[in-house]
């Protein structure tokens, strides 16, 4: 099932209030670089556009999603060279067990948001880098015959026009009215143990996925130090 957008955004908005925990690693312990001839599983981007109304409540604009998901794609395809490795790209066929991936690592990449760089960290983890999706990403080497999988998560929040009133109303009166988020997460997994070894955050009240130009400096940011 897919987590509700109030959670991811409930989420989002105490990072922005805490800001990112210090010390802390994006990359898993012994984890530096890919090996040379490294073959990359480029998954379907997991996202979801929403426009915030008057009250506040984000609502799903499937027409926004679908340009968003064409940019992103199209982005993705152009920054193969980049990423340094081989790599081949999933289709999105309506393979559930491809879906039902994509989803863990949205749910992963939320705990790992909120535990590893916001105000929960956990003691157990001692600072490192140390999730997992679990031994059923095996399933996706298998089927690409890549050694590694590169997951994208986005969800994007739009003030409609009637939001942006309230907020100058609010402002006014000296109250402070949220408008939209973008929260991302990009995580680079080990396909044969689903041991997440590189993650990166996107954390902000800013950028639009909705243009194409904006999209891709979403792309940049959120794949900045991936490693090569």
């Amino acid at each position: 099932m897919k987590l509700p957008w109030l959670v991811f955004r409930a989420v989002a908005l105490g990072l922005l209030l805490a800001g990112s925990a210090l010390g802390q690693t994006n990359r898993a312990a012994g984890f530096s670089a890919l090996p040379q001839g490294a073959k990359i599983a480029l998954m379907p981007v997991n996202i979801e556009l929403f426009e915030i109304g008057a009250g506040g409540v984000p609502e799903p604009r499937a027409d926004w999603t679908t340009t968003a998901v064409r940019h992103l794609r199209d982005l993705l395809r152009e920054r193969k060279a980049k990423i340094g490795a081989r790599v081949v790209e999933l289709e999105e066929d309506g393979d559930e067990q491809v879906a039902e991936l994509n989803r863990l690592h949205g749910a992963v990449a939320t705990a790992i948001s909120g535990h590893h760089f916001g105000m929960l960290p956990l003691a157990t983890k001692e600072g490192r880098l140390d999730w997992t999706l679990g031994t059923d990403a095996d399933v996706l080497r298998q089927r690409s015959g890549a050694d590694y999988a590169l997951f994208t998560f986005l969800r994007d929040s739009y003030a409609s026009g009637e939001r942006v009133a309230a907020m100058i109303v609010g402002a006014f009166f000296g109250v402070g009215l949220p408008g939209g988020i973008q929260q991302g997460y990009a995580s680079l997994v080990d396909l044969r143990t689903g041991q997440v070894l590189w993650f990166n955050r996107l954390l902000r009240a800013q950028g639009d996925l909705r243009q194409r130009d904006r999209a891709a400096e979403t792309i940049d940011a959120l794949l900045s130090g991936f490693p090569q």
